[in-house]
């Protein structure tokens, strides 16, 4: 899995890919060193906290809270991201799972 739940909040760990074609989450992939992690796809640029802006947006609409509520607490300049969502944590797996399920074999939303 690629997130835990503290008290209050959701942490996912996220692969970032900006200067994509979509915004997009795309599923869970593994790591080289076995980590899980939520695989997005972002179109602005990594300049200025862009794209981590864009990833928060993302994942705030894929779970369904505030913009707010979302904040990029660790690997700002990296790659691979922790984002912390503030909220019940577990109305937020089930969101998460949600999203995830909605996800064809190739990564797509699938049609509703």
């Amino acid at each position: 899995m690629p997130w835990s739940v503290e008290t209050d909040s959701l942490l996912l760990d996220v692969r970032l890919t900006p200067r994509s074609s979509k915004d997009a989450v795309e599923g869970v992939d593994h790591l080289s060193d076995g980590r899980a992690v939520l695989k997005a796809r972002v179109r602005a640029i990594p300049e200025d906290g862009r794209a981590n802006a864009a990833l928060c947006r993302l994942i705030a609409t894929s779970l369904e809270v505030a913009a707010s509520r979302v904040m990029i607490s660790s690997g700002a300049t990296a790659r691979i991201k922790r984002v912390k969502v503030n909220g019940d944590p577990q109305a937020l797996v089930v969101r998460l799972e949600a999203c995830l399920a909605a996800l064809d074999r190739q990564g797509h939303l699938k049609a509703l």
